[in-house]
């Protein structure tokens, strides 16, 4: 497999990722995703659906006295996450588990969890055309995991007031609102993200508290490019940290 793979690298070379040349690769929603959150040391955090283990990697590397979790249901994703947690040296902070989320427990990480994040599959399994190749169409559609199973996993293994991040696409937002509050996650932030300052929100990172207080707090957008096709001042500060 590894003659197959790509790599890209973060904060100036010191963050290494490989990928599957072919099969599904993270985008910016990951790195996105990834800079959401501040764990303090100490901080027990899950990424459900982790892929190459993009979330984690970066998490780490900022948070070094974090202990993180990727849980992916793809055996290939899983092993590539390996691969990246190895050659970065990231072993003793961060464990890959190949699994559905939907199987695992709080007891599979000593107890309720302080954050818990995701990318979960954007369009639901009937809608749209469903792309050829089965890492890319898992990651993209709910085939395997729908966002209210995501939702009841987070919930699951959350201590009590514990965080719940999450990135999705902006013409769900209602969805994302209904399955949360159904699982006792209260969306207490949300920020929506614009490709350009002009242009219309397509994603949005929402956080939540398990058992919160209702109270939603609009954040200030976060917009990737600027006029010319560059990364906005926020976008490149997530790269070269």
């Amino acid at each position: 497999m590894q003659d197959k793979l790509t790599r890209d690298t973060f904060f100036n070379g010191r963050l290494t990722v490989k990928q599957d040349g072919v099969g599904y690769r993270f985008s910016i929603d990951s790195v996105l995703l990834a800079n959401s959150i501040q764990p303090k040391p100490g901080d027990r955090v899950v990424d459900l659906g982790t892929g190459c283990g993009i979330v984690p990697l970066i998490v780490a590397y900022q948070y070094p006295e974090t202990t993180l979790f990727g849980i992916e249901i793809q055996e290939d994703l899983a092993h590539i996450a390996r691969i990246n947690i190895r050659d970065n040296g990231m072993a003793e902070n961060i464990q890959i588990m190949c699994r559905d989320m939907q199987t695992v427990q709080p007891a599979m990480f000593q107890g309720p969890v302080d954050i818990v994040v995701s990318n979960p599959p954007f369009r639901k399994a009937a809608s749209g055309r469903i792309n050829p190749n089965r890492q890319r169409a898992i990651a993209r559609h709910e085939i395997r995991v729908t966002l209210l199973d995501v939702a009841k996993t987070a919930s699951a293994l959350l201590r009590t007031a514990g965080l719940f991040v999450v990135i999705y696409t902006s013409e769900r937002l209602a969805d994302l609102i209904q399955h949360m509050r159904s699982c006792s996650l209260e969306p207490k932030c949300v920020r929506f993200i614009h490709s350009k300052q002009d242009s219309e929100s397509k994603l949005v990172m929402m956080t939540g508290t398990k058992q919160g207080k209702p109270g939603l707090k609009v954040g200030p957008p976060i917009v990737i490019y600027n006029p010319d096709g560059s990364y906005s001042k926020e976008l490149e500060s997530m790269f070269h940290v």
